[in-house]
């Protein structure tokens, strides 16, 4: 059994969010789900763990074979339910039933029996934060919200093939929109680029409710900050979570490069009158996090 609370590292997607994961699992302290759990191979031993803790960070690349932590969305499916995994809204603690709590714990526990080193469970969401859900499931738990340039997530978003942003909100990840969301993106002519930014303002806006409610149980990380000075933010993140840094941990962070080649790439893939709308509707959340606007105010 684990001797401190779960963590949940959340983000939009296309935040930054798995490279954090993926840092902290480096560290020996930790267990989580790789993505052989995820294709059905079952993970009952800490060899796989072990295995991945040595392996080059770039063997972690997607679109591989590969051994990686994942968000196992798909025994996530399997083993608790699809309602955790592509929920139409926020799962909050109203959504928790008693077997879905049990399935929850059920899963984490079984991941952690085998793991004798093992002291936290890590596992990342990506979309809606689920926090309230996750925390009413476990009391005390941790939540590490990595956020990154709306105008850079949209941008990126836009270029997934898995992105359904252009079915619209009928048909795409977030279900329907707010009434004032759905009247700001009238506003500048309904969009995909626009639309992209709707629902990285609709996730923030969900995400800020979150912390407001969690208080110190809830870290932000900005991605931008972590290429900056990668030692600093993840050791605000393991203080966090409770786990001390030492040399095995060191020596995982060093397998990583942190390069800024495409935090301002938005800037070139997105015309400037797509950045002044996207600008117009999240503009303000931008700001909170502290990225400076791109268009001037006339633009806007």
């Amino acid at each position: 059994m684990t001797s401190l609370p779960p963590t949940f590292i959340i983000g939009t997607g296309r935040c930054g969010s798995t490279l954090v994961h993926e840092i902290v699992a480096r560290h020996p302290a930790v267990g989580f789900v790789t993505n052989l759990d995820d294709l059905g191979i079952r993970q009952g031993n800490a060899q796989q763990l072990t295995l991945w803790r040595r392996l080059p960070a770039a063997l972690s690349d997607k679109g591989r074979a590969r051994l990686a932590p994942s968000e196992g969305y798909r025994v996530i499916s399997r083993d608790v339910s699809p309602a955790l995994v592509d929920p139409v809204a926020d799962p909050t603690a109203a959504d928790l039933s008693p077997w879905l709590n049990e399935r929850l714990h059920a899963f984490v526990d079984d991941r952690m029996r085998h793991l004798d080193a093992a002291e936290v469970f890590v596992h990342k969401f990506t979309g809606w934060p689920r926090a309230r859900l996750l925390d009413t499931a476990f009391p005390g738990a941790n939540f590490v919200h990595v956020v990154r340039d709306g105008r850079a997530v949209a941008n990126s978003w836009l270029q997934m093939d898995w992105w359904r942003g252009h079915l619209g909100p009928t048909g795409w990840h977030f279900g329907p929109l707010p009434a004032a969301l759905d009247d700001a993106w009238a506003h500048v002519g309904r969009t995909q680029p626009t639309l992209a930014g709707v629902a990285w303002r609709l996730l923030t806006d969900t995400y800020e409710e979150c912390a407001a409610e969690l208080g110190r149980r809830w870290l932000t990380v900005r991605y931008e900050d972590l290429v900056a000075d990668p030692k600093a933010q993840i050791t605000r993140v393991l203080d966090h979570i409770g786990l001390p840094w030492n040399d095995a941990f060191e020596s995982g962070l060093g397998r990583y490069a942190f390069s800024p080649a495409r935090l301002t790439a938005y800037r070139d893939e997105l015309s400037p009158a797509q950045i002044t709308d996207i600008e117009k509707v999240i503009g303000d959340n931008l700001e909170r996090y502290g990225y400076d606007r791109v268009s001037t105010p006339g633009d806007q």
